[in-house]
């Protein structure tokens, strides 16, 4: 029981979607309060017979993450591989990216979209965390997060299942709504201060931007992100 990894869930609504979800949940941490949605996660977690420690303000005190009053710790996230690649019509990689809340946003819009997985590298990005899980608003439990060790290989199995791969760059020469985005697509976003690495870039099929009007030349990248897998759902006829 020591050595079991744990990770560490706040907030209401993703409490609630790791319930929903059948994420393993060994222990609650709850602030009682005057709230119909506490008194739903209190009942979720005693349904699920999950040990619960009422709290007073002071525990969470430390915790800078809006935190709702409630927190529990959960199995440690797992993560998925690129063995079911068949079965994936629509995918985004991450470069390196490397702030949680961009993840999260990612994962979030990613989940709406329809995207069946966000790839993550093992090194020089962000991984799950709770941060990531907060600002997913419960995504990450609805959606393939896949850790791969190299990204590269990575994009080399994609395109061998079929896939088109498709890299986000301010600089390229093709918009994105007038690109093709039909069929299985990968999309890759760069990390936030550098963009697409040079040998990402060079194994994208086709770099692509997002037309801009403005003064301010480039998007935060969940923003792009969300934008680009928009563009994606649009093409495909939302569905």
């Amino acid at each position: 029981m020591g050595d079991r990894l744990m990770d560490k869930i706040y907030g209401r609504k993703p409490v609630i979607d790791a319930i929903d979800s059948g994420v393993k949940i060994y222990k609650a941490f709850v602030i009682k309060q005057n709230s119909k949605i506490v008194e739903e996660i209190i009942a979720k977690l005693n349904k699920a017979n999950v040990e619960i420690n009422f709290v007073d303000k002071r525990f969470f005190d430390k915790i800078e993450l809006n935190h709702q009053g409630v927190m529990v710790e959960a199995e440690s996230f797992e993560y998925k591989d690129l063995r079911d690649l068949d079965k994936y019509q629509r995918l985004i990689i991450l470069d390196q990216i490397e702030d949680p809340h961009n993840l999260g946003a990612i994962i979030r819009s990613a989940e709406s979209f329809g995207f069946d997985g966000v790839i993550i590298p093992e090194r020089r990005s962000a991984s799950v965390s709770p941060i990531v899980y907060k600002t997913s608003a419960g995504a990450i439990n609805n959606i393939n997060i896949i850790m791969v060790k190299n990204t590269n290989r990575a994009i080399e199995e994609i395109k061998e299942a079929g896939f088109w791969v498709y890299g986000l760059a301010g600089e390229a020469s093709s918009p994105i709504d007038q690109v093709d985005l039909k069929g299985k697509v990968c999309l890759i976003v760069g990390n936030e201060g550098k963009g697409l690495s040079r040998l990402v870039r060079e194994n994208c099929d086709i770099l692509i931007n997002i037309p801009m009007k403005g003064f301010v030349n480039s998007l935060n990248a969940s923003v792009a992100s969300a934008i680009a897998m928009y563009e994606v759902l649009r093409q495909n006829g939302f569905s």
